[in-house]
């Protein structure tokens, strides 16, 4: 039985903007080497390789993910995201609430172009 999602690899532009950039939110990373910068959230590693370090190339428009999204247990905490990201000058939506699911969200994207969210799991 599938329990968690171990992992998330994702081919960036510039190694040195994404690290300053998601290390504003996230923290520091908890490996670099070479081509490469990881983060731990819960059990999930997420990954940002360089694309010569990367398995095939990606263009996201000839398909592929549209976004991803990090989950916040409460109002507050997506307040305090919401903060963090204004301190940190990134640009972002502000909270919307999703038409589907009628939960709150902010939604931005990284300096590569990729859309993340920050979506609350509880209201």
């Amino acid at each position: 039985m599938i329990s968690n999602l171990d992992h998330i690899v994702i081919v960036v532009k510039d190694l040195f903007e994404t690290e300053l950039f998601y290390s504003s939110f996230l923290g520091s990373p908890i490996e670099t080497a070479e081509g490469s910068i990881a983060y731990e959230i819960g059990k999930t590693k997420l990954m940002f390789v360089l694309p010569e370090h990367a398995f095939a190339e990606y263009n996201r428009n000839e398909g592929g993910m549209n976004h991803f999204a990090f989950a916040v247990e409460t109002e507050g905490e997506l307040k305090d995201v919401l903060g963090r990201l204004g301190k940190a000058n990134i640009k972002n939506s502000g909270i919307e609430i999703d038409k589907v699911g009628g939960r709150k969200f902010v939604w931005f994207d990284d300096p590569s172009g990729t859309r993340l969210e920050f979506y609350l799991r509880n209201d």
